[in-house]
Parts: C-alpha cells; structure tokens; sequence
C-alpha cells in the first residue's frame, strides 16, 4: 500500500528545519503519551482481571492506579504543550487556537480524555457504593472511562500524525510505528469494551461477526490508508495479539483469592482475558488487496475488503472456536481454563457450550458484511482525513 500514499510534502520554513534537527524525532510529549495509552491498557486489563479473580476490595488497587495514571501523564503533557505554545511559542509544532490557547490538536484531545478518565474515577467509586461491589464492564462510569481513554489515544494519535505528515525518510518510519503502536492499542481498548459480548461461547452466533465487522475495518483500514507502511493493518492486528497474549500467559502468574460472594469457582490465580481473536488473517489478507487496488474506486474497495474481511474471519475463527471449547485448550497457552469466582457451574462458560446458533444466522451473517462494507468505507475516510492532519 505504501506505493499508493505519496509522501507528505514538507513545508516548514528553514528555521523550524534546524528546530526540529535539534528535537529528537519522537519528543518527550509523545514518549509520555505512548507511556499513558500502554499504563491505560496494562491497568484496565489488569483491573478486569481483579474483578474476575478477587473483586472490588478498594478503590485504591495498584489496577486502579494504573488506569488513572494515563490520564494523569496525558493531562501534565498536554497541558505543558498547550501552555507552552500559548504563552512561550516555544517549538515547532504547528498548532489551531481553542478558548484563547494554542497548541496541536491531539494536545486538547488527549487533555479532554484526561479530564474524563479523572471524572469516572469518583463516579466509579459512587456507583459501587450505590449499586454494589462487582458490576459490568459497561456501567455509565465504565463507558465515561472508557470513552476517555480513547479520547487520549485519540491525541496521541493525532500528535503522532501531526509531525508525521511533515516529515519523510527514516524519520517517518520511526513516527509511523508509534502511530501504529497507539492505533493498535486502540485496537485493544475496543475489544476491552466488547469483551462481554465476544467470549467463546458466542463464536457460533452471527452476532458476535457483526459486532467485529462494525468495528475491526474501520480500525485497521483507517491505520493503514494514513500510514507509509506497507503491512500496516498486519503490524497493528500482530501487536494486538501479542498483548492479548502476554495477559493470557503472566496474569495467572500471581495468586489471588477472592474477597466477595458467592463463589462458584475457587481460582487461585489472576484470570486473564481470553485468547486473542484471529484478526491478524484476516489483516494479512487485506494489507495484500490493498498493495494491489490503489486505484480503485472507494466504494469497491470497501464492499471488497469488507466481505474478505468476514468471510475470512469466520473462516478461521469459527474451527479456532470448536478448539478452544476442546480439551486440548485448557493450558497455560490458550488459558481456557480458567475462571472468574461467579462462573456458575451450570454456564455455558464453565461447560464449553457454545450458545445456540441463531436460527437466522446466514441473514445475520449477510448483515454482518453489510456492516463491515459500511465499516471499511468510514475506514477510507477516517485515513483519508488523518492523511492531511499536520498540527
């Protein structure tokens, strides 16, 4: 695909040339913000883990602490940018005025998903007081911080595009994998919030391909339409999978009992999240069609990368299910053996049933691909735009 994405032109004056040969090519602001996307993603998934392994003891969890410490070095970073651009004009970042301050757009971004993350941290505590100890992943303070967190990665994407659209050669390449990082971790954090409705036990339903078709092309045609890479989506879909599994293998690497009831299921260890989805097929196959249809028509191009997109998902996925439901998977590996102190013996979590496949399914099914073709539209777009972000 990288032949089809010209080269940013460069602009800058000769000035903010020699400022920004003095500047290393990734800043400290970014290195901050890569730094607050990574705490974001290690604490939620270590604070889900928490909840399924001992419950919600205290407020003041080291998970906790990581989740609120991204929002902490988001809002100290960007607000240093904001207000070194407002008042000092200190380097070279181009930047648009908002209330009266300057700064780099991904700079408010991320500042607003700080101010959010911080808010849900109170109206988390609350709503555990008032409504109980162990809840849902998405519960209103759940979703405000979730929906924070992506605001910041949100910035910090858009800071990463900012200085890499103004800038070629091999400083470009090194902006484009922590662009790729950060989208990847976006990656991550919208698995986190269907994480309830993508377990093993829906991998048979038309529901569970629908809910993946909105959301997976627009993420990874959208990296891959603004990045210079060439296996731009594989990059993203691989480091999403190598995070997923580095939880499933050093979670239960630490013992845990838990502190609420009942308890159906005694662990003794942290519960990690399932395996992985198989997105990086999937991803190979569409950065391959996409190396060769530069100039296509985007409607084609969507309805194409679309229908591949959940024809060869299912394809891979629905047998990897059936595995996963076998004996064969219950290993340090896999880690479909474990479980959350609520699993009720009866489940069909506990007793690797899958949950009846719809009676609809092959209409479902012809939705799922519906959705991913309007997905992977918004996808073309979303690059397309990210393409000409330079402040």
């Amino acid at each position: 695909m990288a032949s089809s994405i010209p080269l940013p032109f460069d602009g800058s004056t000769n000035a903010e040339a020699v400022v920004r040969k003095q500047e290393a090519v990734i800043p400290w602001y970014l290195w901050c913000a890569i730094l607050s996307v990574t705490s974001a993603i290690v604490g939620g998934h270590w604070d889900i883990s928490w909840h399924r392994s001992i419950g919600r003891d205290t407020f003041w969890t080291p998970a906790h602490i990581a989740i609120y410490a991204c929002g902490v070095l988001a809002g100290v970073s960007c607000a240093y940018l904001i207000l070194s651009r407002t008042f000092a004009q200190t380097g070279d970042e181009a930047t648009i005025r908002m209330w009266g301050f300057r700064g780099p757009l991904g700079a408010f971004l991320a500042a607003w998903g700080g101010v959010a993350m911080l808010t849900s941290a109170p109206f988390d505590d609350w709503w555990h007081n008032a409504y109980g100890l162990d809840v849902k992943i998405v519960s209103p303070p759940h979703v405000l911080l979730i929906l924070g967190t992506l605001m910041i990665m949100m910035g910090a994407l858009m800071l990463t595009l900012g200085r890499m659209n103004r800038t070629n050669g091999a400083d470009r390449v090194k902006l484009d994998a922590a662009f790729l990082y950060i989208g990847a971790m976006i990656l991550v954090l919208v698995m986190v919030f269907l994480m309830e409705m993508t377990t093993r036990i829906s991998m048979h339903q038309a529901a569970f391909y629908q809910k993946l078709a909105m959301t997976v092309p627009i993420i990874l045609l959208g990296l891959a339409r603004a990045s210079g890479l060439r296996w731009a989506a594989t990059i993203t879909a691989g480091i999403y999978t190598v995070v997923l599994c580095l939880f499933v293998w050093i979670l239960p690497l630490f013992p845990a009992e838990p502190k609420l009831g009942p308890v159906f299921y005694p662990s003794t260890r942290f519960v990690p999240p399932e395996f992985p989805l198989l997105l990086i097929v999937p991803a190979v196959a569409l950065d391959l069609l996409w190396g060769k249809t530069a100039s296509w028509n985007k409607w084609l191009l969507a309805a194409v990368s679309g229908s591949l997109f959940v024809v060869l998902f299912a394809a891979v996925q629905w047998p990897f299910a059936e595995f996963l439901m076998s004996p064969g998977s219950r290993n340090w590996v896999f880690g479909t053996h474990y479980f959350g102190y609520y699993v009720h013996p009866q489940s069909y979590t506990f007793r690797n049933l899958f949950v009846p496949t719809e009676p609809t399914f092959w209409r479902g099914m012809a939705i799922a691909v519906g959705i991913a073709i309007l997905s992977a539209r918004a996808g073309l777009g979303w690059g397309d735009w990210m393409r000409k972000i330079r402040r």
